[in-house]
C-alpha cells in the first residue's frame, strides 16, 4: 500500500497492516459518526491500535481522513478497452462508483470544506487524490494518440492545460452529479457525458480553433451554432459514433 505519512517524519518502521486497519477504521467511523464526531481515539479503538500509533503517522484528523478517502481512489485504473470513448466510459464508471460510497461522500465533502481554511490540507488533497487521477488522463490521451484518435501534442504547455481541463470537466461533472445534485451517475448518464467529451476532443483542431467564430457571419450568412450539424444522424461526420455504439466497444 502507498505510504501516506507526511514527508520528513521519522520514527520506527511502519506496519502496512496497521495502516490498512487505521484507514479502514477511519472510513467506518466517517459513515457512522460523520466528520464532526470522528475522533482519533475512536479510530484507534476500531483499528485495534494505540492512539500514539496514529499520531506517529498523521498530525491530525484532517490528514487522516484525506488519506482514508484517497485510498479508495488508489483502485482507479485505465484498462485498454480499444477506443477513446470506451476508455473514458470505463474509468468514469469506476470514479462514479467510488463517489457513490457513503464513506467517500462524507469524507470528501468534509475534507474539501475544511480545505477552504487550510492550504496544507488543500495541497494534500491535490497530491493524494487529484494528481494521481490526472496521471490517468495523460495515460488515456497518450493511448488515444497512439491509436490515431487524437493528434499528437506539439505544445507541452497547451498539452498540460488540456489535460487539466479534461480532468476538471470529468471530475467536476461527476462530483456535481453525485454529491451536489444527489442524482445517480448511472451508465446512461456516463455514456452521454462520454459522448459529449469525445465530441469536443475529436472535433477540435488547431485550424478550427484559430478561425474566428464570426468568419462566416457576413451580411448574408448568419452564424450557425457550432454543433448544428452534430445531431444523432450526423455524429459520424465528427468521428464520434452514436451514443448506443459505445456499449459495443468494450471487450
Amino acid at each position: 500500500m502507498q505510504s501516506r505519512t507526511p514527508a520528513g517524519r521519522t520514527g520506527r518502521p511502519r506496519s502496512a497492516a496497521a495502516d490498512t486497519a487505521i484507514l479502514a477504521a477511519t472510513r467506518e467511523a466517517l459513515v457512522e459518526l460523520g466528520w464532526s464526531k470522528l475522533t482519533l481515539g475512536d479510530v484507534a479503538t476500531r483499528a485495534g491500535v494505540a492512539k500514539t500509533t496514529l499520531y506517529r503517522r498523521w498530525s491530525g484528523k484532517n490528514e487522516l481522513v484525506v488519506d482514508a478517502v484517497a485510498e479508495l481512489f488508489d483502485e482507479l485504473e485505465l484498462p485498454d478497452r480499444g477506443s477513446l470513448a470506451a476508455d473514458i466510459e470505463g474509468v468514469v464508471l469506476q470514479f462514479a462508483a467510488i463517489l457513490a460510497l457513503p464513506e467517500a461522500k462524507s469524507g470528501l465533502m468534509a475534507a474539501v470544506a475544511e480545505s477552504i481554511r487550510d492550504d496544507a490540507l488543500r495541497e494534500r488533497i491535490r497530491a493524494s487524490i487529484v494528481d494521481p487521477q490526472k496521471d490517468l488522463v495523460l495515460e488515456g490521451r497518450s493511448r488515444a494518440q497512439a491509436r490515431g484518435e487524437l493528434p499528437p501534442a506539439t505544445d507541452p504547455t497547451e498539452a498540460a492545460r488540456t489535460a487539466d481541463l479534461i480532468f476538471d470537466v470529468v471530475a467536476g461533472a461527476v462530483v456535481h452529479r453525485t454529491l451536489v445534485s444527489a442524482e445517480p451517475a448511472d451508465e446512461e448518464w456516463i455514456r452521454s457525458l462520454t459522448r459529449l467529451l469525445v465530441l469536443g476532443l475529436t472535433s477540435s483542431s488547431p485550424s478550427n480553433s484559430a478561425r474566428p467564430a464570426s468568419e462566416d457571419a457576413g451580411p448574408g450568412n448568419s452564424a450557425r451554432p457550432a454543433l448544428e450539424d452534430a445531431g444523432p444522424g450526423n455524429s459520424a461526420r465528427l468521428g464520434v459514433p452514436p451514443l448506443g455504439e459505445f456499449e459495443d466497444e468494450a471487450p
